[in-house]
């Protein structure tokens, strides 16, 4: 998520309330979480574990919980709870505003594109030419879809970030400001979620085509002209490069890659990232034929213990 405009250090500062390290006019261009920061952005970080990992990463400023040796070109914010203080910043810079109408009036919609009864299209939406939203669709604030897109009944596009903090109180949620982007003809059934970015982009590739009831995670990017099939459920964080095929009840966690033209058979569970260009199967996914080589080899166990019974008498 970028600032417009241009923030400095100490304005930051003076928002959080907290102390900083680095010039006051120090640049400030935006804030992400820290698998797509850049340059000029804050990334926040709470425990020692990753400290290295945050103060390494591309972004510029690190909001902290401690004060440690702050690296050449960049700067830090000094904060007792950067988790809260993150979730400040996307309040103050993406606040929720409710939408006064079905269908918001600071929302745009391209020419000969069908909006069916009943579909809730938020604030700042932008929806390209000649798409078609079936009824009871749902759209929130600051989705862009390109041209060519179909939208099945019961969608919802830009829920929040499944993102909690574990207190002793209870879970903390991390606030959702980034958006969801779904590029030209892509299809999408009945009674999907995508889940906008945190501070990023969830994104589907142009010719994308997606089955029924499939979840896709927030900050997920998936490539051009890749099938999804139904009750596919991808976690957050995840890449899916082009033409990568998930067939039914595929299960993706987050963070990993999936190379392109990868296929995935029915009800895999993915733990790591693949290799393109070949076919999986199983829960942990591998090679199509070496999973089957081991299921056909549990088959034999039975006659095997058989065997070594006879021997036995």
């Amino acid at each position: 998520m970028k600032f417009h405009p241009q923030q400095s250090l100490e304005q930051i500062a003076k928002i959080l309330n907290c102390d900083y390290v680095g010039h006051a006019e120090f640049p400030v261009l935006g804030m992400n979480e820290i698998h797509v920061v850049e340059s000029g952005d804050i990334v926040f970080v709470d425990h020692p574990k990753y400290y290295e990992k945050a103060l390494t990463s591309a972004a510029t400023i690190i909001l902290i919980n401690k004060q440690v040796e702050c690296p050449e070109g960049k700067a830090l914010l000094i904060s007792d709870d950067p988790f809260r203080d993150f979730n400040k910043l996307t309040i103050h810079f993406n606040p929720f505003i409710a939408s006064k109408d079905s269908i918001s009036s600071s929302s745009q919609i391209g020419e000969e594109t069908v909006i069916q009864p009943n579909v809730f299209i938020g604030n700042n939406v932008q929806i390209g030419r000649n798409c078609l939203i079936h009824s009871n669709v749902s759209i929130y604030d600051n989705t862009i879809i390109g041209d060519g897109v179909t939208i099945h009944a019961g969608t919802v596009l830009g829920s929040d970030a499944f993102y909690y903090k574990n207190r002793p109180e209870g879970f903390d949620k991390l606030i959702s400001g980034g958006r969801v982007l779904i590029k030209n003809n892509v299809d999408i059934g009945a009674q999907c979620t995508i889940d906008k970015g945190v501070t990023g982009d969830t994104t589907i590739g142009e010719g994308t085509k997606i089955d029924n009831q499939v979840h896709i995670g927030h900050d997920t990017v998936i490539g051009k002209k890749c099938l999804i099939a139904s009750q596919t459920g991808i976690a957050g964080c995840v890449v899916i490069e082009d033409e990568v095929t998930l067939w039914g009840q595929v299960g993706v966690t987050s963070g990993i890659t999936i190379g392109k033209k990868a296929i995935i058979s029915a009800q895999s569970g993915i733990s790591k990232s693949l290799e393109g260009g070949k076919s999986y199967f199983g829960t942990p996914a591998d090679d199509f034929r070496s999973k089957y080589k081991e299921i056909a080899s549990i088959k034999l166990i039975p006659s095997l213990i058989d065997e070594i019974n006879k021997l036995k008498k």
